[in-house]
Protein backbone atom coordinates (compact mmCIF):
# COMPACT_ATOMS: atom_id res chain seq x y z
CA UNK A 1 0.00 0.00 0.00
CA UNK A 2 1.12 3.60 -1.30
CA UNK A 3 0.41 6.76 -0.23
CA UNK A 4 -0.77 8.11 -3.95
CA UNK A 5 -1.85 11.65 -3.34
CA UNK A 6 -1.60 13.97 -0.07
CA UNK A 7 -3.77 17.22 0.17
CA UNK A 8 -2.57 19.29 2.82
CA UNK A 9 -5.53 22.46 3.97
CA UNK A 10 -3.77 24.38 6.47
CA UNK A 11 -5.21 26.50 8.91
CA UNK A 12 -4.71 29.11 11.76
CA UNK A 13 -4.83 27.62 14.94
CA UNK A 14 -3.02 27.15 17.91
CA UNK A 15 -2.15 23.55 17.95
CA UNK A 16 -4.52 22.58 14.78
CA UNK A 17 -1.82 23.32 11.85
CA UNK A 18 -3.86 21.52 8.80
CA UNK A 19 -6.38 19.24 7.65
CA UNK A 20 -4.94 16.39 5.47
CA UNK A 21 -6.53 14.38 2.61
CA UNK A 22 -4.66 11.19 1.72
CA UNK A 23 -4.80 9.01 -1.53
CA UNK A 24 -3.85 5.40 -0.91
CA UNK A 25 -3.11 3.57 -4.35
CA UNK A 26 -4.77 5.83 -6.25
CA UNK A 27 -7.88 4.54 -5.32
CA UNK A 28 -8.95 5.15 -1.82
CA UNK A 29 -9.69 8.17 0.26
CA UNK A 30 -9.09 9.26 3.66
CA UNK A 31 -9.81 12.46 4.76
CA UNK A 32 -9.76 14.53 8.01
CA UNK A 33 -6.29 13.75 9.20
CA UNK A 34 -4.77 16.33 11.24
CA UNK A 35 -1.24 17.94 11.62
CA UNK A 36 -1.18 18.75 15.41
CA UNK A 37 1.64 20.66 17.04
CA UNK A 38 2.22 18.81 20.44
CA UNK A 39 4.82 19.40 23.29
CA UNK A 40 7.56 17.31 21.42
CA UNK A 41 6.28 18.76 17.95
CA UNK A 42 4.00 17.88 14.93
CA UNK A 43 2.02 14.64 15.10
CA UNK A 44 -0.25 13.31 12.54
CA UNK A 45 -4.12 12.68 14.57
CA UNK A 46 -6.31 9.85 12.33
CA UNK A 47 -9.75 10.82 11.66
CA UNK A 48 -11.88 10.00 14.84
CA UNK A 49 -15.66 10.39 15.78
CA UNK A 50 -16.66 11.49 18.95
CA UNK A 51 -18.68 9.05 20.72
CA UNK A 52 -21.67 9.92 23.34
CA UNK A 53 -19.36 10.16 25.93
CA UNK A 54 -17.62 12.50 24.84
CA UNK A 55 -14.18 10.12 24.00
CA UNK A 56 -13.00 10.28 20.60
CA UNK A 57 -13.07 7.01 18.81
CA UNK A 58 -10.64 6.58 15.44
CA UNK A 59 -12.11 5.97 12.46
CA UNK A 60 -9.41 4.46 10.70
CA UNK A 61 -6.03 3.99 11.86
CA UNK A 62 -2.75 2.18 11.51
CA UNK A 63 -2.70 -1.74 12.08
CA UNK A 64 1.18 -1.35 13.36
CA UNK A 65 4.28 1.30 13.80
CA UNK A 66 5.92 1.22 10.81
CA UNK A 67 2.63 1.96 8.66
CA UNK A 68 2.04 5.04 10.95
CA UNK A 69 5.67 6.00 11.36
CA UNK A 70 5.37 5.56 7.07
CA UNK A 71 2.65 7.99 6.89
CA UNK A 72 3.89 10.41 9.71
CA UNK A 73 6.57 10.81 7.37
CA UNK A 74 5.10 11.26 4.27
CA UNK A 75 2.72 13.75 5.29
CA UNK A 76 4.49 15.66 7.30
CA UNK A 77 7.11 16.16 4.58
CA UNK A 78 4.26 17.07 2.27
CA UNK A 79 2.93 19.76 5.26
CA UNK A 80 6.41 21.17 5.56
CA UNK A 81 6.29 21.64 1.55
CA UNK A 82 2.68 23.64 1.25
CA UNK A 83 3.39 25.94 4.14
CA UNK A 84 6.77 26.78 2.95
CA UNK A 85 5.30 27.77 -0.60
CA UNK A 86 3.98 30.78 2.09
CA UNK A 87 0.65 32.65 1.62
CA UNK A 88 -1.36 33.54 -1.48
CA UNK A 89 -4.42 32.44 -2.99
CA UNK A 90 -5.92 29.18 -2.77
CA UNK A 91 -7.79 27.92 -6.22
CA UNK A 92 -11.12 27.11 -5.80
CA UNK A 93 -12.25 24.23 -4.39
CA UNK A 94 -9.30 23.53 -2.72
CA UNK A 95 -11.21 23.96 1.07
CA UNK A 96 -11.21 20.19 2.69
CA UNK A 97 -14.95 19.95 3.30
CA UNK A 98 -15.76 20.93 -0.18
CA UNK A 99 -15.74 17.57 -1.59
Amino acid sequence: MEITEVRVFPVNEEKLKAYVTITLDHCFVVRDLKVIHGNSGLFIAMPAKRRKDGTFKDIAHPLNSETRERMERTILAEYEREVTKGPGPRPTGTDPHDD
